[in-house]
């Protein structure tokens, strides 16, 4: 028995390590073409070796669609955009039936899929949607299939889906319900970059060459990725860590004093959202098992999404970051 366990231990070893190089292959190929968004990279492949959504939150030109493009080229994944808008309908996203008429003079009808079956959808603009036609995505983000008159569809894969959203022009938008905010892993915030990587966005991006993705994975070694993330040996500490942080950021005692800022917090899917989070950031770093301070780097972008403050909260100019961050100094 104990020599079984040995060997299952070691092929795990042997698997991260291999794994590992190939995700580090994939970061550096992305961060070849997506200059000065380092960050953001490491928290998107998170998200995706976790098996998860991500909201990406940014002003127009951050590079935002070009890492996704990028994405999908260096991880092997067959990558589509959507551009939402107010007069987008459900069935411009899942696929239609139509009705077919044979030589025969027999008419059935046939599914037509839509733009949703890909391995990774990009949801440009998601909020600029009706509620009727975000809602289309919220099966297919959580169930990995959909439905169109009665009959199931399944998606390819993996499937992941990085919705982005504008966060300076509000008008006339829906804001995303607490149940879908709920279905994406991370909300990353896409800021400027610093002023070496601007310049150096200047000199490759406006000469006669361009710097083109290169493909560093496939979609088969993805999902095995995926799968080897979730065996990831996880310390106790790291556990509490993560039940204690999540737990902080729900109204009720274990908040403390906080409690009276937070109107609603997270659920368990946050808690789960960071187990696996954590992992998979440990996997690129080229280590088997995540830290405490994996929990405390990843707990932002995970959590603040999933809660929100009170009016006298906001009325005292207290913000979600600033919440958690003051969670995040009772761990660290």
């Amino acid at each position: 028995m104990a020599e079984s366990v040995e060997k299952l231990e070691d092929g795990i070893v042997r698997s991260a390590e291999q794994v590992s190089s190939q995700v580090r292959a994939a970061k550096d190929a992305i961060a070849s073409v997506i200059f000065g968004q380092d960050r953001v990279i490491e928290n998107t492949l998170v998200t995706i070796l976790s098996g998860g959504h991500a909201l990406l939150i940014g002003v127009p030109g951050l590079a935002k669609t070009k890492l996704v493009e990028t994405l999908g080229v260096t991880l092997g994944l067959d990558a589509k955009r959507i551009q939402f808008t107010p007069d987008l309908m459900p069935s411009d996203i899942l696929g239609a039936e139509v009705l077919d008429e044979s030589t025969a003079g027999r008419r059935a009808f046939r599914f037509i899929a839509g733009p949703v079956f890909a391995q990774l959808l990009m949801a440009d603009e998601i909020n600029r949607a009706s509620p009727r036609t975000q809602s289309a995505l919220l099966q297919a983000m959580q169930e990995q299939h959909i439905t169109v008159a009665g009959a199931r569809h399944d998606l390819p894969k993996p499937f992941h889906v990085l919705a982005t959203q504008n966060p300076l022009e509000q008008e006339g938008t829906y804001p995303l319900p607490e149940a879908q905010l709920d279905r994406f892993l991370m909300e990353i915030d896409v800021d400027y970059p610093d002023r070496d990587a601007e310049r150096r966005i200047l000199f490759e991006t406006t000469g006669a060459e361009e710097t083109l993705a290169k493909g560093a994975m496939t979609p088969d070694a993805l999902i095995t990725a995926q799968r080897l993330i979730r065996r990831l040996p996880v310390g106790d500490s790291v556990v509490e860590a993560i039940l204690s942080l999540v737990r902080s950021a729900r109204p009720g005692p274990d908040a403390g004093e906080a409690g009276k800022f937070i109107a609603w917090g997270p659920g368990p899917r946050a808690s789960q959202s960071l187990m696996l989070a954590v992992r998979a950031r440990a996997l690129i770093d080229g280590r088997l098992a995540p830290s405490i301070d994996d929990v405390l780097d990843l707990a932002e972008p995970v959590l603040k999404h999933r809660m929100a403050l009170t009016f006298q909260a906001r009325a005292e100019g207290r913000t979600i970051p600033d919440v958690i961050r003051q969670f995040k100094t009772r761990i660290g």
